[in-house]
């Protein structure tokens, strides 16, 4: 008997920890977005800030859905742990330089402003803390398995990446060294901004305009150390988050991983795309747009097999029924389901055909030669099962759906036959946009239109040409 152990305060200290990073990067995000642009203080530190943000867009992204798979791991109510999608927006808001009103040196030597910049690093400084109690409460439970044994603890700790811990401290020690170089610049505002004020007062009470020239030198002086100070932490920031911040992949290799990721995902959408393909290919030379379409429904077969023998799909679709779960991962699920299925008619209904067809052509042939070997049938069976295989495909192809053969019941076979290469066009499209950027609003949107098409015409379309297959193949 397998023995189980949970440590309950430890899964409870991962949930308050992940619940403490969310709560404290909110309270950081909402300290950047009140930053006014004259409160840092020069251009150099807005272009730091910008890179900062954009070059942890895609580490976001990526520890996010991390974050939100260990959420899932201690417990799975899809709706409390939504909130995960915005676990971390670590991002820095454009700050242009501004100058204030010194009336008497003419321009502002040290802009930015102290309070705001002190506020803003310990907001950073706390969402450092709150990531790196995550990433120590994450490392401890991989680490001290006897705290959390048995299967449940085994697939939870399966499911955690091995770049969550990775992505957790470099989050941390991106932002701490924000923080860090943020208040070093504090304190070089406050000071310079002290030694600006000396000299307005200085400017305001020379009395030569030797004076004021003087002094107005030592104030453009400032100005430079003041930039030049600016500069140097601009450079340090953008030095941190090259180093840790992970680094996008480009097209070729982000297709390739969502397809190393979920064959099966991957072998739906290829025989969308390969049933767009041979409907275009088919209006100019029909058998090799039959071809192509057959093999396309080869793979609706496989990936058919597949998601059905994949535990998580399942346990998508049961939920839904059993606990009235039926969010974005039951419908998506049952859209796929719908999808593999309908696909795959057009193969399963050509391979039976064929086979019976080469059955009864094989069976022919030896019992016209009866001394013979059962070889003699092999060459008449597949012939036989080629040709027939082949016809069925051929008839199938041009099924149409009842509400598509009513809708177009007066229109050309040619309008008929572009309508068709149309509707495989929108299965296609929701394939190739799989393998972009990833946004909920466009996978919601292709779940609908995948789900729309499904109902109104994959669906009807395949039940009518099982039903011709089926007549054709019954004794």
């Amino acid at each position: 008997m397998t023995s189980l152990q949970v440590d309950i305060d430890q899964l409870t200290r991962l949930t308050r920890a992940l619940d403490s990073s969310l709560s404290s990067l909110r309270e950081a995000r909402r300290a950047l977005d009140h930053v006014r642009p004259d409160q840092l203080g020069t251009a150099d530190l807005d272009a730091a800030c910008d890179g900062f943000q954009e070059r942890w867009a895609y580490g976001t992204r990526e520890l996010t859905k991390r974050v939100k798979a260990v959420r899932e791991g201690v417990d799975r109510s899809a709706a409390e742990y939504a909130e995960l999608e915005q676990a971390v927006r670590a991002a820095f808001l454009r700050a242009a330089a501004a100058h204030g009103e010194h009336a008497a040196l003419g321009f502002d030597p040290a802009p930015g402003n102290p309070a705001a910049v002190l506020a803003l690093t310990r907001k950073l400084g706390a969402s450092a803390k709150s990531l790196d109690e995550a990433s120590r409460v994450v490392t401890d439970l991989v680490s001290h398995s006897s705290s959390w044994q048995g299967e449940a603890a085994t697939a939870f700790r399966a499911s955690l990446s091995r770049d969550l811990p990775r992505y957790l401290a470099s989050a941390h020690t991106s932002l701490a060294e924000a923080a860090r170089r943020l208040t070093g610049w504090h304190d070089t505002l406050v000071a310079h901004r002290e030694l600006a004020a000396r000299y307005e007062a200085r400017a305001a009470a020379a009395k030569t305009e030797e004076a004021l020239t003087d002094t107005r030198r030592l104030a453009r002086e400032l100005a430079a150390e003041h930039a030049a100070a600016a500069r140097r932490v601009a450079a340090t920031l953008n030095a941190a988050t090259d180093k840790l911040a992970p680094k996008e992949p480009g097209l070729l290799a982000s297709i390739w991983h969502k397809i190393t990721e979920d064959p099966a995902d991957a072998l739906s959408n290829a025989s969308a795309i390969l049933g767009f393909v041979g409907a275009l290919v088919a209006l100019a030379c029909p058998p090799a747009g039959l071809a192509i379409m057959l093999v396309g429904s080869g793979l609706s077969l496989a990936a058919l097999a597949m998601h059905a023998s994949d535990p998580k799909f399942r346990k998508s679709l049961t939920d839904g029924f059993t606990k009235g779960q039926f969010d974005a991962d039951f419908w998506k699920s049952s859209v796929t389901l719908l999808g593999d299925t309908v696909g795959s008619v057009p193969g399963v209904a050509a391979l039976a055909s064929g086979a019976k067809a080469g059955t009864a052509a094989a069976r022919a042939a030896m019992a016209a030669a009866p001394e013979a070997s059962a070889l003699t049938g092999l060459s008449p069976g597949a012939t036989a099962f080629r040709q027939a295989a082949w016809s069925t495909s051929d008839d199938l192809r041009q099924v149409e759906s009842p509400l598509t053969g009513w809708a177009l019941r007066t229109s050309t076979q040619e309008t008929r036959d572009r309508v068709g290469v149309a509707v495989a066009g929108t299965g296609a499209l929701t394939a190739t946009l799989d393998y972009g950027p990833d946004n909920e609003t466009v996978e919601h949107s292709s779940t609908s239109v995948d789900g729309a098409r499904g109902v109104l015409e994959d669906a009807p379309s395949a039940i009518r040409k099982s039903g011709r297959v089926w007549s054709e193949l019954r004794p």
